[in-house]
């Protein structure tokens, strides 16, 4: 698949491969340059470890969606692929 880089910069992730990755609009993603390649992912939930009872528990430092049956075989499916 061949796109182009505009004069800004701005690089177009084509619907097709947005879809196959289940990639939505204003999802932050990583970028980073690893051996002369452009390399691109979802970036990490930002965590922190808080103690609860007798252990730690990691909390996201932003709200998430809640986790649904359905969410959860979306996954499965898109990991089994």
């Amino acid at each position: 698949m061949k796109i182009t880089i505009d004069s800004a910069g701005r690089v177009v992730i084509p619907k097709p491969l947005r879809d196959r990755l289940g990639l939505v609009p204003g999802e932050a993603l990583e970028v980073r340059e690893h051996e002369g390649r452009l390399e691109i992912e979802p970036a990490p939930t930002a965590m922190k470890l808080e103690r609860r009872n007798h252990g730690a528990v990691a909390v996201p430092d932003e709200s998430l969606p809640p986790l649904t049956d359905e969410l959860v075989r979306a996954t499965l499916e898109h990991v089994r692929r």
